[in-house]
């Protein structure tokens, strides 16, 4: 029975021994990857898992609630392909993600941070961004959502002309945005209180 909850210790040191094959298993080492920064209540983790068993995928959450929420609905659905875990995501792209090695990113409504004060604690910094590009394979997909203006500006301005990247269409079905809609519970939500959303999506040289 797979470990859904793989505990890592939530630690400012590298995790250097860190392989897919030890999280997933040897019989799936193989497998493609997908990795989701911020899954929330797991509700898109968990039906693109559904939809693609022959797919790797970690959510990483930080919020302990959302964490073990997810954890626990991966398991009852039976999402034997799914692992979560509970870290600081920049630390785990520029310390422990295998160089190479994921086929799609997707980080919808990172938290935004609006108080100028703590913008320096957003995600989309300099250093998380030449990480994750690095993270992922040659025609990988990098998708990115979020419902702050201001925050997308941000994200933007990091990614679009970056040598790594080439500017992909957000809305595919092939990756499950049909319609422009991921059907995440922060989006249904946002979506509900008429908050327009930002979008975009990339794919790495």
């Amino acid at each position: 029975m797979p470990k859904f909850d793989l505990s890592l210790a939530i630690s400012s040191e590298p995790l250097t021994d860190f392989s897919w094959a030890d999280v997933f298993g040897e019989e799936r080492a193989a497998l493609p990857v997908e990795l989701e920064i911020g899954t929330g209540k797991g509700a898109f983790l968990l039906r693109r898992a559904l939809a693609l068993p022959d797919r790797n995928f970690l959510g990483i959450e930080w919020a302990n609630e959302f964490y073990r929420y997810a954890a626990d609905r991966m398991a009852r659905r039976g999402a034997t392909n799914v692992r979560m875990l509970r870290a600081e995501a920049s630390l785990f792209m520029r310390q422990t993600c295998p160089r190479d090695s994921l086929a799609a990113l997707h980080v919808y409504h990172p938290d935004p941070w609006p108080k100028k004060r703590h913008h320096k604690r957003r995600l989309f910094q300099l250093a998380f961004v030449e990480a994750a590009i690095s993270c992922l394979k040659s025609g990988a997909r990098w998708a990115i959502q979020t419902d702050h203006a201001e925050y997308f500006a941000q994200i933007r301005s990091l990614l679009m002309g970056h040598s790594q990247l080439i500017e992909a269409p957000f809305d595919d079905p092939a990756w499950s945005v049909d319609g422009a809609r991921l059907g995440t519970n922060f989006e249904v939500k946002y979506i509900a209180e008429g908050r327009p959303i930002h979008q975009i999506a990339f794919t790495r040289r």
